[in-house]
Formats: structure tokens, sequence, C-alpha cells
């Protein structure tokens, strides 16, 4: 099979098979079938990168689906975020991060500050008595 810039999903589908055939063999990045997978890999993202628009999640989804992956409870995070009453704040989007916030979920949990900065999917919600007492 000679490598070439994906141009259909036919030929994406043939070299994800070929990248499935070579990944467990785990060869020698200096022997040709490790080439051969390094290219199609980077032949693979590329097409990927233009045909498949995959959104990072915003902060809340990030920090709930590592609480899901390590079976972490609301509870488990307060110490992180100040306290029980502001770990649900965060978690239902009625309280942004902070910087150190946003330190301690990247050092305790392991996520990535990347995705703890940015802006989150929906707008974090402002009751009208809050909104009120502010005036």
């Amino acid at each position: 099979m000679d490598i070439r810039v994906i141009k259909s999903r036919r030929q994406y589908r043939r070299y994800l098979k070929e990248v499935d055939r070579l990944l467990p063999l785990d060869p020698d990045p200096r022997t040709p079938e490790g080439a051969r997978l390094e290219l199609l890999v980077v032949v693979i993202e590329a097409y990927e990168k233009e045909y498949f628009n995959f959104r990072k999640p915003d902060p809340v989804d990030a920090i709930l689906f590592r609480m899901e992956q390590q079976g972490l409870k609301q509870k488990d995070i307060a110490e992180f975020v100040g306290g029980r009453n502001r770990a649900s704040e965060i978690l239902s989007r009625k309280r942004p991060l902070t910087l150190p916030m946003i330190r301690a979920l990247h050092e305790k949990l392991g996520i990535s500050t990347e995705l703890l900065v940015r802006e989150p999917a929906a707008e974090y919600r402002v009751s009208r008595k809050s909104a009120k007492a502010k005036r």
C-alpha cells in the first residue's frame, strides 16, 4: 500500500485498518514497519483534524468527567474549591472558577489548565435575587 494524503472515507478506513494491524506489533521506529506506522498516524491525524471537528469540553464538563473517571463525588472536590457550597455552585455553573481553584484542580485531579481556563459552554446563571441585590 502506497501511503498518500487521504482523500476519501474509504481510504481513511483502509489506513485505520493498517494501523490496527501494525500497532500490536509495536515496531521500532527505525524499521520500515515503524516508519510506515508513524507516517500513517500523521496522515490520519491530518485527515481527522480537517474533517472531524471535536470540541474541547468546557471547564465544568472536564471536572465532571474526571470525577466520574476517578469515582469522586462533589464532597471530594470541595476541599480544592473552598467548600461544599462552592463545589455545588461551580458544578451547577452558578460560579466561575478562580485562579486558585484552577491551580488546585490541575494539581489534584490532573485536569489540563488549558481546559480549566476556557470559557464555559453556557453562561453562568445569575439568579434574579442576586442580580437585584447587586443593584
